[in-house]
Formats: C-alpha cells, sequence, structure tokens
C-alpha cells in the first residue's frame, strides 16, 4: 500500500502545483500594462452591448485601448461595478437612473440626477439622442379580440397571463408601481428573459410583455404597443455613464464618449438593433458602419471566427473549472477527514456543506459579487463552494466504510496516525474520494456556464448570446463543448484512478 500512498501525495502535489502555476500566470497575465485599456460594460439585451461596442471601437480608433464587457447582468450590477472602478463607463437610461437606482430620493430633474451620480464619484455624458422607454406589447389579433389597446384597457380582463422580464418584475419603475398606478387586477404574472418573452408571446404562451420601445421584435412580430394612458412611464434618454476618475486618467475617452451624443434617433437605434437581432450581423459590424457614418472614417474591427471562440471560450472555462476544482480538493478532502476523526465536528461539517449545495447556483452567484466584484472571482469562489460537498461527503464516507480490523492490524504494526492516513486509510478510501472529485468536477463544468452572466466567460458566453439573438447555433457552441469536458473529465479521473487506487482494490470492485 505505499505505492498507493505515494500515488496519493503525488495527486495532492500536482494539485498545489497546479494552482500555483495558475496564480504565477495570472499576475503575470493581468499585470498592469503600460497603459490600461477603458473598460465598458453592457447590460444583457442587444441594444446595451450596441452601445457598448460603439464606445469601445471610437475610443479605439481615437487611439485610446477600449475594451467591451459585454453581457455583464442588470442595471445593480453594472452601476455597482462603475462605482467600484471594475468598469470605466457603460450605457445606461435617465429613466432608469431616476426610477431604479435613486427611486428612495426621488429626483425630479436631470440636475438632481448628476448631483446624486456625483455623490456616488459617477458622471454622465449628454444625451444620445433617443427616449428607450417601457412598454407592454400584445399580438395585435389577441388585443383586437378583446378590445384592448391601451393598459387601461387591461383592467377589464384579470384572466390574461403576463411575461415579464425579471428586472421589470421587482425595480421601483416595473410591475408593482405600474400594477398600482393602474390598478390591474392579473396575478397570473411570470418571470422570463426579455428575448424569450417575444417567442412566448408569438407561440400564445402569455399574453402581455413588456417591451423596450426601441425593439426590433416590435416590428418583426407586427406587435400592438399598448398606449401608456396614464402616462406612467418616464423619458428614458440614453446616455453613458463614466467614473470621475476616467476624466483624469484618460480625458481622450470622455471627449469620445461625449461626441456620441446627439448623434442617435429611435428610428436609427431600432435600425441598428434590427441589423442585430433580425439580419444577424455582428455587434462590432453595426458599431463599426454606424462610426464611419458618423465620423467618416473606416473603423476597424475584428470578427471572432466560430474557431476562435471555441478556443477562448475553452480556456475561460478551464481556468474557472480548474482553479474551483483544485481549491475544492485541498480544502473538502480534509474537511472530510476531520469530519471523519471528529464525532462532533462531523454533522456540522456535512450539514454545512450540504446547506451550501442547496443555495440555488445563480443566487450563491449574486452572492459573491459585493464581496469580490464582477467576472472571474466571485464565479470562481462560487463554484469552489460547490465543489465541497460531494468530496467531503465522499471522503468522510470512505474513511468510515474501512473495516475496523483493517485499523487495528495497522496499530498492531506501530504506524503513527499521519503513516495510518496517508498509507492505509486514504488509500482504502481513494475510490470513494474520488468518485466524489469526479462528481464534483461534473457539477462545476455544468455550473460554470452561469459565470458568464457577470463577465467571467467560458462556455456560458456564446449560451447567453444565443439566448439574446434566438441563434440556436451559438447555443449549441457553448452547449456541446460544455458536455463534451464534462465526458473528457470522467474519462482523465477514470484514467487517474489506475495510478491513485490500489489495484486490489480496483479489482475487489470490479468483481
Amino acid at each position: 500500500m505505499n505505492r498507493s500512498g505515494d500515488g496519493f501525495k503525488r495527486f495532492m502535489l500536482a494539485v498545489l502545483i497546479g494552482i500555483l502555476i495558475y496564480i504565477i500566470w495570472y499576475i503575470s497575465a493581468h499585470s498592469a500594462p503600460a497603459r490600461d485599456p477603458v473598460k465598458l460594460g453592457s447590460k444583457k439585451f442587444t441594444e446595451s452591448v450596441i452601445l457598448g461596442e460603439i464606445a469601445a471601437l471610437h475610443l479605439s480608433e481615437a487611439g485610446i485601448p477600449a475594451e467591451h464587457l459585454a453581457e455583464l447582468g442588470g442595471t445593480r450590477i453594472l452601476f455597482n461595478a462603475l462605482v467600484s472602478g471594475e468598469i470605466d463607463a457603460y450605457p445606461e437610461y435617465t429613466g432608469t437612473l431616476r426610477e431604479e437606482i435613486f427611486r428612495e430620493r426621488s429626483p425630479t430633474s436631470s440636475a438632481q440626477i448628476r448631483e446624486l451620480l456625483a455623490e456616488r464619484g459617477v458622471r454622465i455624458t449628454g444625451e444620445l439622442g433617443f427616449n428607450n422607454t417601457y412598454a407592454l406589447g400584445m399580438l395585435p389579433d389577441r388585443a383586437d379580440e378583446l378590445g384592448i389597446g391601451s393598459i387601461s384597457d387591461l383592467r377589464g380582463h384579470p384572466e390574461l397571463e403576463f411575461g415579464f422580464t425579471s428586472e421589470f418584475l421587482n425595480r421601483g419603475d416595473g410591475w408593482p408601481s405600474l400594477r398600482d398606478a393602474y390598478d390591474l387586477p392579473q396575478r397570473n404574472v411570470s418571470g422570463m428573459d426579455h428575448d424569450l418573452a417575444y417567442r412566448a408571446l408569438a407561440n400564445g404562451a402569455v399574453d402581455v410583455i413588456d417591451l423596450y420601445s426601441t425593439d426590433a421584435e416590435i416590428a418583426y412580430y407586427d406587435l400592438r404597443v399598448l398606449a401608456d394612458d396614464r402616462s406612467h412611464f418616464p423619458s428614458y434618454q440614453a446616455v453613458y455613464l463614466y467614473r470621475n476618475e476616467l476624466s483624469e486618467e484618460t480625458p481622450g475617452a470622455v471627449a469620445a464618449l461625449e461626441e456620441l451624443a446627439g448623434r442617435f434617433d429611435a428610428d436609427r437605434m431600432r435600425a441598428l438593433n434590427r441589423r442585430v437581432k433580425i439580419d444577424g450581423e455582428s455587434e462590432a459590424a453595426v458599431a463599426a458602419s454606424f462610426l464611419e457614418r458618423e465620423f467618416g472614417a473606416e473603423v476597424a474591427y475584428r470578427e471572432e471566427t466560430a474557431a476562435s471562440r471555441l478556443l477562448a471560450r475553452t480556456g475561460e472555462h478551464l481556468v474557472l473549472v480548474g482553479i474551483a476544482l483544485a481549491l475544492g480538493i485541498l480544502v473538502a478532502i480534509p474537511l472530510g477527514v476531520f469530519a471523519y476523526r471528529s464525532a462532533a465536528a462531523s454533522p456540522v461539517i456535512l450539514a454545512a456543506a450540504g446547506i451550501i449545495q442547496t443555495v440555488p447556483s445563480l443566487a450563491l452567484l449574486v452572492f459573491m459579487i459585493p464581496l469580490l466584484g464582477i467576472a472571474g472571482p466571485p464565479a470562481i469562489a462560487a463554484l469552489f463552494l460547490y465543489s465541497l460537498l460531494p468530496i467531503v461527503r465522499n471522503t468522510h464516507a470512505g474513511l468510515a466504510g474501512i473495516a475496523p480490523s483493517l485499523r487495528e492490524s495497522a496499530e498492531a504494526l506501530g504506524l503513527t496516525a499521519r503513516d495510518r492516513l496517508f498509507h492505509v486509510e486514504l488509500p482504502l478510501a481513494s475510490p470513494s474520494i474520488l468518485a466524489g472529485i469526479k462528481t464534483s468536477a461534473v457539477i462545476t463544468i455544468g455550473f460554470a456556464t452561469l459565470g458568464a452572466l457577470i463577465g467571467a466567460g467560458g462556455y456560458g458566453q456564446p449560451i447567453l448570446t444565443g439566448i439574446r439573438l434566438d441563434d440556436y447555433g451559438l447555443i449549441l457552441e457553448g452547449a456541446v463543448p460544455a458536455a463534451a469536458l464534462a465526458i473528457v473529465a470522467q474519462g482523465l479521473f477514470d484514467l487517474l484512478e489506475r495510478v491513485i487506487v490500489p489495484r486490489g482494490l480496483r479489482l475487489k470492485r470490479a468483481n
């Protein structure tokens, strides 16, 4: 069993070396270059991504390095990332600032909004030139059948089913205030992704959805936009928000953002959205053509191929999964050993790991954002926590399942507690431990796709973009490699089992 014990030690040493190599690479890869790029964020809907791409390309054409972190999430995630300095600027709407970010302060003018932003270290550009307000929409045949032309008309139809975006369901200018303002009686209200809501409406799964007034799908599906006859929704003028420090660190970036003010109108923005959502052009190509038309210069941009996207997403996914799983192994196995040796600690450790596992994965990811910000760190932390239970439980079960006679034999030979652990107990428990690690690896690979919601990349990025653009090819571009990676991970651990698990135990299990 010495050989198998040495194999287990080599495995743990390999994990430690892997983490060290990653830390060295991460520090070198993320060390500050001569000039840090301006980081522009965008929300996870098409218009915001287009505006983020336009700003990034415009800054780049002005000789200012810029990076666009697309589809980072909703309003609060973007605004908090801006305040904390994780991004430098992002497109926003005045109505959202008034009704969502500063609702408790009730600003009534642009000057008051600017003052409140200044308190948070944020400034605002001039208005871009279009109002993307909220609205409610129905299929025209359904609206005509029920005689509905305005939001007030919905009061007479409590049976209607509403499908609203999750953000609209909860934000101050969304469903709660709309329901109260119009005294709406509907209770069949479901939360869903904005892009999926259009398909649900077209398929008859819901009767009413929330719209952004510049959505390309309004014309594509020929929807009836219900009149806001009580003028509930405020003006949502598009702007860019940016950190105070940006004007000092990179004043040219602020000047470039201001140059975009007044360059849009609702029809032009709707056309840009259509080119991406309906015609299938990339955001980069649409942004470049817009800038060429506005500023008369050819704009260089990079179109990613399917192969380059797959390579980049695979690297990002492997980093997320590899680091989280390695940390999980290093923490969970000792915890499992401690739980096995301490009758008092055992129920506490197992219960704590189990409770973490019951927290919904998306909620756990969001809980990490206030502590670690956006992108990789919170995703890795959440993945690490999710990886613990299978390894802790299987380590404990494997050690507890060792026959007492084997322990007594080891003690009779005069082995110390440390020697018994590494040369007898862990090798005997290794099949169970490896099974837990394998389970954890598969869970982590699947859960890592959610990291794209906060800018961590990985295979979740094409899945999110595919959902947004109604592109099944992009969805499969993320889903198929994620499934393949899980299969490969299982195969690798099966091979690793031949090194770590004693041959006698493998033969016994085979029989």
